[in-house]
């Protein structure tokens, strides 16, 4: 009996990958240490946890480094069936690093937040929220099982809430949390049904394993798969924010803090896309019939509506310039969608998810640093307009310049070449899929886009209506505007070092 019983215990123990795992591990470890050094020092020593902050988040992207030798997996089952639960592969490390980066520069424009706030916003709370949910971001894209994967969606969704309503009575902040809050609780309930209705019907959550058996269940359970599917991709459209799940972004990008708003519509896309990517094309490629006519409807309508929503923002109307970032941000969800549908239709969906990839990591970069620019004029301007950006090159020509430079970026146009040669990428995905009526739409939403973003631009250079207002750059946001600025201009100078990655084998 005992020798029975010692190769089954030692089949449960793991022997545990910490340099695949290292990322979100140190994030989640500086998460806690930021909370237990927040409760031993005093108010004037507070700002150090930042900088902390900070120095944790930059660690942890530099450990993404010694990763990019080969792929490498951790928590496997030892059956030889070759399935594990988290898995550090060339797509693990592309999201990981937006991720990271995402958070590292919201980190920098919070410093200068938090100080301008005053003692108005908790400070140790605030950065035990920010890293916590980085945690969790940075982990969702290496889940390689099911329940691994709702666990990181909610770790990096659970404290991104508390984030956006971190300002204590501050009415609109309220607002944008609750809405928050209730519209993720529904996709997490949607999902969880569905993920329950998968493992009922296949008897696995592993992601490799579901995609073998689904195809084969038996008849009596094949509704229920059908329904499972289904469910589960509702619940992750609703994280990407694609619409009609897209009625929180306006009014929670204005609510929450402006870095938290940089952070949401970088990180949390990321998080949504690397989940539905996951889903659709590692865990149910046999149901592309479904998703895929669903995901291109749903780009379709995604861009449209959050193109139409920008356009239509008064330059006049308090906090224009964030909302419009939002609505942009809803447009540019609907182009992230393109690929992803595409790949139920094309022979290579590895090189269609390739092109998410690439679009991403130009979206992240110019779209931070739209929010950072923002963040320096709402020093002087609280309520954000677009007005207010008149005359900004009289008083800040860099920071005018570099603005103009992300707004062309996200337009596709020269000198922001990158924008336009991922917009080429995922035009090309969705032709080569066969979509040509969704390449047509993108085309249309594309030129929508133009007249909102080339407004905003010129209004930067027209003379100032009275005394230009100077704009003093702290050292964070000094830093987090050049940090974006020179990537952007770096990846515009040599494209090819984004667009290989949808030439390149993902998973």
């Amino acid at each position: 009996m005992s020798h029975l019983a010692q190769p089954a215990a030692a089949n449960l123990v793991q022997s545990v990958d910490w340099l695949a795992i290292a990322p979100p591990t140190l994030a989640a470890v500086v998460a806690l240490v930021v909370l237990v050094v927040d409760l031993f020092v005093g108010e004037a020593r507070k700002p150090l946890l930042g900088w902390v902050s900070v120095a944790g988040l930059a660690a942890s992207a530099a450990l993404l480094l010694p990763l990019l030798d080969g792929d490498r997996s951790t928590f496997c089952l030892k059956d030889g069936a070759g399935a594990c639960s988290y898995t550090a592969d060339r797509f693990t490390l592309v999201i990981q690093f937006i991720v990271l980066g995402g958070a590292l520069l919201s980190a920098l424009l919070s410093v200068t937040a938090l100080k301008d706030a005053g003692r108005r916003l908790p400070e140790g709370e605030y950065w035990f929220l920010l890293l916590s949910s980085a945690a969790g971001a940075a982990l969702l894209p290496a889940s390689r099982d099911l329940a691994t994967l709702v666990v990181a969606l909610e770790v990096a969704s659970l404290p991104a809430f508390a984030l956006v309503g971190i300002r204590h009575g501050d009415k609109k902040s309220s607002e944008a949390a609750l809405k928050f809050f209730l519209s993720s609780v529904t996709a997490t309930t949607v999902s969880l049904l569905g993920i329950s209705f998968v493992y009922a019907s296949t008897g696995t959550l592993y992601l490799t394993e579901v995609a073998g058996r689904i195809q084969h269940v038996d008849g009596q359970l094949h509704t229920l798969a059908q329904t499972g599917v289904v469910l589960t991709l509702v619940g992750f459209a609703f994280k990407t924010a694609a619409v009609p799940f897209h009625f929180w972004v306006p009014d929670t990008y204005v609510g929450a803090p402006l870095p938290i708003a940089a952070y949401l519509s970088v990180v949390g896309k990321a998080v949504g896309f690397s989940g539905l990517i996951l889903v659709t094309v590692v865990a149910f490629p046999s149901y592309a019939d479904v998703w895929g006519p669903a995901l291109a409807a749903l780009a379709a309508l995604t861009m449209t509506v959050g193109n139409v929503g920008a356009l239509r923002q008064q330059a006049t109307r308090a906090y224009s310039a964030v909302r419009l970032l939002a609505w942009s941000s809803v447009g540019q969800a609907g182009y992230l969608l393109v690929p992803i549908a595409a790949a139920a239709y094309s022979d290579d969906a590895e090189r269609s998810v390739g092109s998410t990839l690439a679009y991403a990591l130009m979206y992240a970069a110019v779209n931070l640093g739209a929010f950072a620019v923002a963040a320096l004029v709402g020093r002087t301007r609280s309520a954000n307009r677009i007005t207010d950006y008149r005359g900004l090159y009289a008083s800040n020509p860099l920071a005018a310049l570099l603005l103009a430079f992300f707004l062309l970026c996200l337009a596709g146009l020269p000198p922001g070449v990158i924008g336009l040669f991922a917009k080429v990428t995922v035009f090309s995905a969705a032709v080569d899929a066969g979509l040509g009526w969704l390449a047509v739409v993108m085309a249309v939403n594309v030129v929508i886009a133009l007249f909102y973003y080339l407004q905003w631009t010129a209004l930067l250079f027209r003379a100032p209506e009275g005394e230009p207002v100077s704009h003093r750059l702290p050292a964070p946001l000094t830093a987090a505007v050049t940090l974006t600025g020179v990537v952007g201009i770096a990846l515009s100078g040599a494209p090819q070092l984004v667009l290989r990655f949808a030439d390149t084998t993902l998973f």
